[in-house]
């Protein structure tokens, strides 16, 4: 057994490029995973740069310096960001106060349907099952207990020290991302071993793919997101435009997203028109806007970034976001697509894997 893993260690790790890329790897590692919550806004400022480093090209291609370039792209991208955030940000708090307060009516109105529903068909639900329900029910959505925790939510996100880190910092360090990009990528490889060109070889596969792939969710979440709440608005749904940023953050969460923000529409939906014509339509025209996210949309935006299979999909959204949370989430794909890179990368000894394999 000792001699099978001695052979197997030379197999694969007898190359000092994969010895390196693998301390690369770990030490990338340990770093998020322990300094991540500290890290958040250089987080942040590199996912803003790796996005907005294709328009700079653009502007030093018609013959502006970087330094112009990115001050343009900036000032265009954070005054858009601040419109939008002026005019979407009150209505979303608007309609997230108002649903909490509705809440208890809501309750109370799917708490009579299941009643008639229990009524009818004693051997689906029960009288006890129901009771039961209830309980949990009014003890998950006691208003004071949602209350308490937004004021809560609200006391730690308007911090003045988290607000004005992020406000400043932020943009000042995707500034200097985009304008000395060169010379921060040049400084950083002391860092790094000097024997690291398996490294580079990996990341050279992997930069185009982060980049499609950050741009394309982030291209996916505004469409969804748009043509839900369009969609929503037309059909009349209260809270349309919450649930239309919902279900355009819903993308983020592959495959289960989508499942998760299915359940609050449909039940904003029941609540508002019961079992009717306006509340089939509204599920059709959800599933189709769902059908052609999965079929038409993710194939055109992710065909270069994404070729792994499902399963492995939600295997690394529950790694990663266990990891990582939020941000473990975002990069699922990017992360295994990584993880399949190094392993395809992965250079073996062929003449110490024969000998592996005849003994």
């Amino acid at each position: 057994m000792l001699s099978y893993l001695g052979n197997w260690y030379k197999t694969r790790f007898s190359d000092p490029q994969a010895i390196t890329l693998l301390l690369i790897l770990v030490g990338l590692g340990l770093t998020l995973y322990f300094g991540a919550s500290l890290l958040a806004p250089l987080l942040i400022a590199l996912v803003l740069a790796f996005l907005l480093e294709w328009p700079v090209q653009q502007m030093t291609r018609i013959g502006l310096n970087r330094t112009a370039g990115a001050s343009i792209v900036l000032l265009v991208f954070f005054s858009a960001m601040f419109i939008i955030l002026l005019v979407l940000v009150p209505s979303i708090w608007k309609q997230g106060v108002s649903l909490l307060t509705d809440l208890p009516n809501m309750l109370d109105k799917g708490m009579l349907a299941l009643q008639e529903f229990s009524a009818q068909y004693p051997q689906f639900v029960s009288a006890e099952q129901l009771d039961q329900l209830f309980v949990q029910l009014k003890r998950l959505l006691d208003t004071q207990h949602i209350f308490d925790f937004g004021k809560q939510l609200l006391g730690f996100s308007a911090s003045l020290l988290v607000l004005m880190v992020y406000a400043i910092l932020v943009p000042l360090l995707v500034f200097f991302f985009l304008k000395d990009k060169q010379i921060l990528v040049q400084g950083s490889k002391r860092f790094f071993p000097s024997n690291r060109a398996l490294a580079s070889s990996v990341w050279s596969e992997m930069e185009q793919q982060i980049f499609n792939y950050i741009r394309g969710k982030v291209i996916e979440i505004v469409i969804i997101g748009v043509v839900s709440y369009i969609f929503f608005a037309v059909m009349g749904l209260r809270y349309s435009a919450l649930l239309g940023v919902l279900t355009g953050l819903s993308v983020l969460i592959p495959y289960v997203g989508a499942t998760l923000v299915t359940l609050p529409i449909a039940l904003v939906a029941f609540f508002q028109w019961g079992v009717s014509p306006e509340f089939g339509y509204l599920l059709l025209g959800y599933g189709i806007i769902q059908a052609l996210d999965g079929n038409l949309l993710v194939p055109i935006l992710f065909s270069d970034a994404v070729d792994l299979h499902p399963v492995i999909i939600i295997a690394a959204v529950l790694v990663f976001g266990g990891l990582w949370g939020v941000w473990g989430v975002f990069f699922a794909i990017p992360l295994a697509s990584l993880v399949k890179a190094v392993i395809n990368a992965w250079p073996v000894n062929q003449g110490q894997e024969t000998s592996v394999t005849s003994g």
